[in-house]
């Protein structure tokens, strides 16, 4: 395999100066050892310069070094390990690093490591991209069955110098199905002297047979405090001066990957002069977001139902060339910063403590209600942005809403006020405390009314014999006692009743009545009461059903309901309001209160 890479009788083709698929063939970059070459004609990126040599440079990654260590040192190394996560977090970084640990050899180690305290025999070979027995397949381009095949059919070969041949394929779900049955077979029963080493950021995409194969380990986005210890660290290996505000925009943007945050880093160094210090307002202009203080600011202004200056400040930004999708993301990341402070503490938000405190006093004088009420309208409004033809006036137009939807009190809040006599102006701003419940929704507003009625009385519980039905209502409670459900439903819905006396019923039958429904109904009450029962179906004249009749109860019910004038005020202070269902309340029982001793009231 490697006399197809580089074949003996031509020169190299790499630069002398450039770094390897391996990275930099330079020493370690660790910080003492970090600084440019200023003899070097070919300027090294950070992303590259800076890449962990050791698995203890790895940032944010410590459960998985924890647990390859403890497998290392006990000598339980998988055969196939499966690295994913999201892009810069050092997948193909640890790939490379698990080569070299299992291949560490010195004078006194002779067994695999990750420890590397000296540079092992194979280090420098596999660093430069040249170790024979240390295969890289990009899957990205070489996606076939017989690129795999090939790849494969140096396995069953040992090793020519180190302890085990080591096939690192990245982008391993970029593999075609062909390439995957051909390696499904040798990566379930490898030889003792092979290891697989894959990476990828589609997990989904790879197949469960080969997931099943292997040691999987997902490597976890950095957090921003975490990537801001290592920017300062390359800051000041770099000899560079940046605004410690202006680094943690940089972590924020990369979104959990060190690469990402590296190359920001290593563009925003050149926004200033050589010895001047990089300022977090280049920085921002640099990403193209809005000003982080002001956002708040607009976010104050919004909570106290300002639409006005909320416009002013968010043309402010505009003008500043901030992006309107980014200062409604800002506004999203502030309504959450306030949730998580008012749920938790300002100690839960990674920002600057000034602006942690700004966001913690809204959480604390606004109801996670209105919060919550307001996530929603951002997220409708975040949408309505990215869509719009003039994403500005979108903004204007959200700005405006939320305003009104913060100023606003909650529908129960609503009620309250409406049942008091209060008017509905004013709102739920910082100032006024909350406004609403946890439940509040944005938008319309849906009245449930209430119906004033007295409850139905219930059937007794008490069984009943065939000489205590004396209606037909008696009937029914019977069938309902009993459970037959099906049975009470047709009885209700298509029986319309002309007479009743103890042991005989006539009714006249409603459209699409069963034609078995009354030799049913015979069966059953002979059954419940020991009893003949004479039932007949004549041509006409019955009564109402039951289930005509709670129909037309229920028209009645409603057609009072919304002559209320309570109900009417609601309906007029909600324009679109509607009755979506009625329903009687059990009324609470009155406690009974012990008569109280004039004698007794007197003496105290």
């Amino acid at each position: 395999m490697a006399e197809d890479f580089l074949p003996e009788d031509e020169p190299p083709e790499r630069d002398p100066n450039t770094g390897d698929m391996f990275g930099d063939a330079a020493p370690p970059a660790l910080p003492a050892d970090s600084g440019s070459d200023a003899d070097s004609a070919a300027y090294t990126v950070i992303a590259r310069k800076y890449r962990p040599r050791t698995f203890e440079h790895l940032y944010g990654q410590e459960a998985m070094v924890r647990t390859l260590r403890n497998a290392f040192s006990s000598g339980r190394i998988a055969h196939a390990f499966m690295l994913t996560g999201v892009r810069g977090v050092g997948k193909t970084t640890t790939a490379r690093l698990l080569a070299r640990a299992l291949n560490y050899e010195t004078e006194t180690v002779h067994e695999p490591t990750i420890d590397f305290k000296d540079e092992g025999r194979h280090c420098r070979s596999i660093i430069e991209g040249r170790h024979m027995d240390v295969l890289e397949l990009d899957a990205a381009s070489r996606t076939g069955v017989a690129d795999m095949r090939e790849l494969l059919e140096g396995v069953r070969y040992a090793p020519v110098e180190a302890r085990y041949k080591v096939y690192i394929i990245d982008e391993v779900h970029m593999l075609s199905t062909g390439a995957f049955n051909a390696l499904l077979k040798t990566l379930e029963e490898p030889p003792p002297h092979a290891k697989f080493i894959f990476a990828t950021t589609e997990i989904r995409k790879v197949p469960v047979t080969i997931l099943s194969r292997t040691q999987r380990f997902d490597l976890r986005r950095v957090e921003p405090d975490v990537l801001v210890k290592n920017l300062e660290m390359i800051c000041e290996n770099e000899g560079a001066r940046v605004e410690a505000e202006g680094l943690m925009l940089i972590a924020r943007a990369a979104e959990g990957s060190v690469r990402d945050g590296q190359s920001m880093l290593d563009q925003a160094i050149v926004q200033a002069e050589s010895g001047m210090t990089v300022s977090a307002a280049s920085i921002r202009d640099m990403l193209g977001l809005a000003d982080r203080a002001q956002t708040i600011t607009l976010f104050e202004q919004l909570m106290r139902g300002e639409a006005g200056p909320a416009i002013e400040t968010f043309r402010t930004l505009y003008g500043f060339g901030a992006n309107p999708d980014q200062v409604m993301l800002d506004l999203l990341d502030h309504c959450h910063g306030a949730t998580v402070a008012k749920a938790v503490g300002a100690h839960a938000l990674i920002m600057p403590k000034e602006q942690a405190g700004r966001l913690a006093a809204i959480g604390a004088a606004v109801s996670a209600g209105v919060l919550s009420r307001l996530w929603q309208l951002m997220l409708k409004a975040y949408d309505e942005v990215r869509r719009a033809p003039d994403a500005a006036a979108a903004v204007d137009m959200a700005l405006v809403r939320l305003a009104y939807a913060a100023d606003l009190p909650g529908p129960e809040e609503a009620l309250k006020r409406l049942q008091n006599g209060d008017s509905l102006g004013g709102g739920a701003g910082p100032s006024g405390g909350g406004g609403g419940s946890a439940a509040s929704g944005g938008g319309g507003a849906t009245a449930v009314a209430r119906s004033f009625a007295q409850p139905q009385s219930q059937p007794s519980n008490e069984p009943i014999a065939s000489a205590a039905l004396k209606s037909f209502d008696d009937v029914l409670a019977l069938i309902d006692k009993k459970r037959d459900i099906t049975l009470k439903l047709d009885v209700e819905r298509y029986v319309r009743p002309i007479s009743f006396r103890p042991g005989a019923i006539e009714y006249e039958p409603a459209p699409g009545a069963p034609n078995n429904l009354a030799q049913r109904l015979v069966a059953r009450l002979k059954e419940w009461t020991g009893e003949r029962w004479l039932i007949a179906a004549q041509g006409g004249g019955g009564a109402e059903s039951a289930w005509e009749r709670q129909k037309r109860q229920g028209r009645e019910e409603r057609a009072r309901i919304e002559q209320d004038p309570f109900i009417m005020s609601v309906m007029t202070a909600f324009p679109g309001t509607e009755i979506v269902s009625i329903r009687n309340l059990p009324q609470p029982e009155a406690a009974d209160v012990a008569p109280v001793d004039e004698a007794d009231s007197d003496e105290d």
